[in-house]
């Protein structure tokens, strides 16, 4: 701990550009929001092997940082977080680290799934993946990215009530990525 993670007060954010020092326990923490969407500092600590704690601690962390913040919950003592957006806006340095902290996090997840998926058993032993070119204006890329969120949006409250999910359903990562394709050596704002 130092003296700067003293002198943060408890629902505040940094700066915009201030840097999180690297941490073990808060990198295994944002790979295990990216898994499983949200979890709370008991079901961190269960999980990763460290006193519940030390994880709520360096949730707060992150949660100040604006890397995470806390998940819709009912009641209770239970804070569940999750990955958050929240406070940034579209071009901003915090959307940009966010963005690439999250898709080095999907890479990763990508990368683990493939060497360990023979362990996995023989039903979930696949996965479907595609992808597509289209040739679409940036309002049509909005509105393709908004179909699939309303797509999922029947699944998501499965993640704040496991009472809800059917026998057999486990954590699946659903990662959509729509870019410009840019041409070799393009110019700025040429596209193909």
């Amino acid at each position: 701990m130092t003296d700067d993670d003293l002198t943060t007060r408890p629902g505040r954010t940094r700066p915009a550009g201030a840097a999180l020092p690297e941490h073990e326990v808060r990198t295994a923490l944002l790979e295990l929001l990216a898994e499983v969407g949200t979890v709370t500092a008991t079901e961190a600590a269960a999980r990763l092997g460290h006193s519940s704690g030390l994880c709520s601690f360096h949730l707060r962390q992150l949660a100040r940082y604006g890397l995470i913040e806390e998940a819709p919950h009912r009641g209770g003592r239970a804070r569940p977080w999750r990955l958050t957006r929240r406070g940034s806006a579209p071009g901003t340095f915090e959307e940009e680290a966010f963005g690439n902290l999250a898709r080095g996090l999907e890479d990763e997840s990508w990368q683990r799934w493939l060497t360990q998926r023979d362990r996995a058993p023989a039903e979930w032993r696949h996965d479907e993946a595609f992808s597509a070119v289209a040739y679409l204006t940036p309002e049509e890329m909005r509105r393709v990215a908004d179909a699939v969120r309303r797509a999922l949006a029947p699944y998501q409250d499965r993640e704040q009530r496991p009472l809800a999910r059917p026998d057999g359903a486990r954590p699946v990562a659903l990662i959509t990525r729509l870019f410009p394709l840019l041409s070799e050596g393009a110019g700025e704002g040429e596209v193909e």
